[in-house]
């Protein structure tokens, strides 16, 4: 519906309102409420500003100085949702929480003025705006708790999940979070949400910790107006779709009153049980879904006419008025000096400068600190033998891929008490493979645990955990299964930072056993070689080792990137190489490498993007990385027999690629082969290609890459994954 019919109806109904016998402000409101009538006209001018946003927001927009209009005009009771809570509660909220926004602004002891600058600051995209910078508009702000989300489909469900985990298990294990003891953690969404994948996941991951008498302190607050965009909500959906373990409560959000006393009761539920519960507002939608949204195209004029007489603006000063505490001529009053001042700062706003480059939009992504990740890397347990007992990885001898990662997770998790490591089947059982065989034992149930089988859940486990003061290291079973999630990653993970100027992150590492060329295992989801959605992610680190002593080195290093700079790291292991152990002959052990001790750690730091080569030969460069280098290496030895010299670069890490090392061992030979166990199509030779022709590289350059199939089971996978006798015999191509 039109602004302008919003304001009419308002001002029109508010002018015929009669006041009632004044009360005693410090009185509750009416019979039967704990909200005062001061607590009352309080929230009323709060609602006021967050109505007067969305009508500025229509203006910018038409003034064509603003660029995002979705508001919260008739959700303006979310309000008594931020008196109900602490200031310090972390919060996610819906992109309809305006009110909200301005009611915790407000109780953080800040002036109106300035919660009205951040909201108009994001919609003119302003480079002040205290959140994203001019990078969206977003409800957030460090020094209120309030942790932006840019979903619009309940993405932030798990990550909320995962902050409440963390407010208590950070506790359990001594550490240091943000959020004071006793938090709980807020999040609010609409009904057309409760629909989607990633919200059940956050209702079902709350419910199972509490089935199991696991504290998981987190407020749903369902802001139901009765239609997403255009598509109607069913008449009780919202209730019959709920959760039966988490306990409702029902308010309607309309009237500040009720939604004030059941926000309270459901917030005291929540914060003396330390378990969930579910508040279902009910609201409406004013003034349309978002920007140029024409609702008489598909919503009836009585449907509209009875959203209007449900104002919740309107509800409350009509509860003022029969309070006795305002009479129509000082609301309205109200209203038109806030309008007027609302609209003067919008103007401000627009003359405020905008992100002007580049490097200015980007800047948030990766502020990467080599020398202090180099530094972070290097840092041991003061006592090792806790986490090993009599007998230190390094005299242990020439180890595995997947026993040199054990031996660096535990190290890890000795240096770092705000490490914690969980997923599915890596507690008892240590893991499909073995990998964290014994970590469950060394450091107990509260830092190694296992999950729910649900990648979203997982994920967002560690999204909320990383916020909150910890540093997780979930384990993805099978890269496959990453696809289930990746939202969580992209949407969530990779842009938090992006979107507060890093003044929030998540850092974390995210184990991924991954690629193909596994026995005994088939099927894609088991065999996957696809990596192309990882590289695709904005500012995301993704490793790649396959020697053991690049992993050990590799890990170390991610580690460290995510307490220094926040970075979210994912960790891909080649499985079919975990307990690979010879090179080129049986029992030549050529694959295993000794654990390097701590005195050696600085030396052998492996930096974020650089590569690693192998052999001093002038004629031919091959470029891989993964299960490709061992292939690349048996090539390459057999070619170096017969005389032509060979080197091979494994990059290690494919985002960012180590462009530098890759131009350097391409200008040596002019001739490169980029061997890519990886697909064809969206596999990481296009990347590799891409950079020598940005780059002027003129010598001779050529592929070989796993087909564009998915993986087959059995000996069948041979016939579409990258092999060997491939490699060698485009080697020998390039090299006549």
């Amino acid at each position: 519906m039109a602004r302008d019919t919003v304001e009419t109806h308002f001002t029109q109904s508010v002018a015929a309102l009669t006041p009632g016998p004044r009360r005693d402000p410090s009185l509750p409101v009416r019979p039967g409420t704990t909200l005062t009538g001061a607590r009352c006209r309080e929230l009323f001018e709060i609602q006021l500003a967050s109505r007067l946003l969305d009508i500025a927001a229509r203006w910018l927009r038409e003034q064509g100085e603003g660029f995002y209009t979705i508001g919260s005009a008739g959700h303006e009771g979310n309000a008594a949702v931020a008196a109900a809570v602490r200031a310090t509660d972390p919060a996610l909220l819906h992109y309809r929480s305006g009110a909200f926004y301005l009611a915790r602004s407000a109780r953080a002891g800040r002036l109106a003025e300035e919660g009205l600058r951040d909201v108009l600051l994001g919609l003119a995209a302003a480079a002040e705006e205290p959140i994203a910078g001019g990078r969206h508009k977003v409800f957030g702000h460090p020094d209120l708790a309030v942790i932006p989300q840019t979903s619009t489909i309940a993405s932030h469900l798990p990550r909320a999940v995962g902050v409440a985990f963390a407010i208590e298990r950070a506790r359990k294990l001594g550490v240091a979070g943000p959020w004071p003891a006793g938090s709980i953690a807020v999040c609010s969404f609409g009904d057309a949400s409760v629909n989607h994948a990633s919200a059940l996941t956050g209702f079902n991951t709350a419910a199972y910790c509490a089935y199991q008498g696991l504290p998981l302190p987190i407020l749903f607050v369902c802001e139901d107006n009765g239609i997403g965009i255009s598509v109607r909500t069913p008449p009780g959906w919202v209730e019959a779709a709920g959760h039966p373990l988490i306990p409702r409560f029902r308010a309607d959000g309309c009237d500040l009153a009720e939604a004030y006393d059941v926000a309270c009761r459901a917030a005291e539920h929540v914060r003396t049980r330390r378990s969930p519960a579910f508040l279902h507002l009910r609201t409406v939608r004013l003034m349309g879904h978002a920007g140029s949204d024409v609702e008489s195209a598909y919503r009836t004029p009585r449907e509209l006419a009875a959203d209007l007489d449900r104002d919740p603006l309107l509800a409350t000063a009509r509860l003022l008025a029969e309070a006795g505490l305002a009479v129509p001529d000082e609301l309205l009053g109200r209203y038109e000096t806030i309008r007027e001042h609302v609209l003067k700062l919008a103007l401000e706003s627009t003359r405020r400068p905008r992100l002007g480059s580049a490097r200015e939009v980007m800047e948030p992504l990766a502020p990467r600190r080599p020398a202090r990740v180099a530094s972070l890397a290097v840092r041991q347990a003061d006592d090792r033998a806790r986490a090993f007992g009599d007998t230190l990885p390094e005299h242990e001898g020439a180890l595995t891929l997947s026993q040199a990662i054990n031996r660096t997770l535990a190290d890890v998790m000795a240096a770092n008490p705000e490490v914690i490591l969980f997923g599915e089947d890596v507690a008892r059982k240590g893991g499909v493979y073995g990998v964290t065989r014994g970590l469950l034992k060394r450091f107990g149930a509260g830092r190694v645990f296992d999950t729910l089988l649900d990648e979203q859940a997982l994920l967002g486990l560690a999204l909320g955990s990383a916020t909150s003061g910890l540093l997780p290291i979930p384990e993805i079973q099978y890269l496959a299964y990453l696809h289930n999630a990746l939202d969580q990653l992209r949407g969530e993970a990779a842009s938090l930072r992006f979107f507060s100027k890093g003044a929030y992150s998540n850092p974390m590492v995210v184990r991924v056993p991954g690629y193909a060329y596994q026995k005994g295992f088939g099927g894609h989801f088991h065999n996957d070689n696809s990596v192309a959605a990882l590289r695709d992610i904005p500012g995301l680190v993704v490793a790649s080792p396959a020697r053991p002593d690049d992993a050990a080195a590799m890990l170390r290093t991610c580690v460290a990137a995510a307490r220094s700079d926040g970075e979210v790291c994912v960790f891909l292991e080649p499985i079919a190489l975990y307990n690979t152990r010879d090179l080129v002959d049986e029992g030549d052990n050529g694959w295993l490498t000794p654990y390097v001790p701590p005195a050696r750690w600085a030396e052998t730091h492996v930096p974020i993007g650089r590569g690693r080569s192998y052999g001093d030969g002038r004629d031919l460069t091959i470029v891989t990385f993964g299960n490709g280098l061992r292939m690349s290496l048996r090539a390459a030895i057999r070619l170096t027999a017969e005389g032509y010299g060979c080197r091979v670069l494994d990059l290690r890490w494919l985002s960012p690629l180590p462009v530098e090392d890759l131009l350097r061992a391409a200008d040596l030979t002019g001739k490169v082969l980029v061997a890519d166990e990886t697909r064809g199509s969206g596999g990481v030779s296009e990347g590799v290609i891409a950079a020598l022709a940005d780059h002027g590289f003129s010598g001779r350059v050529a592929r070989v890459a796993s087909r564009d199939s998915f993986v087959p089971l059995g000996d069948a996978a041979a016939h579409v994954l990258l092999s060997e006798a491939e490699i060698e015999e485009a080697a020998r191509k390039l090299l006549a």
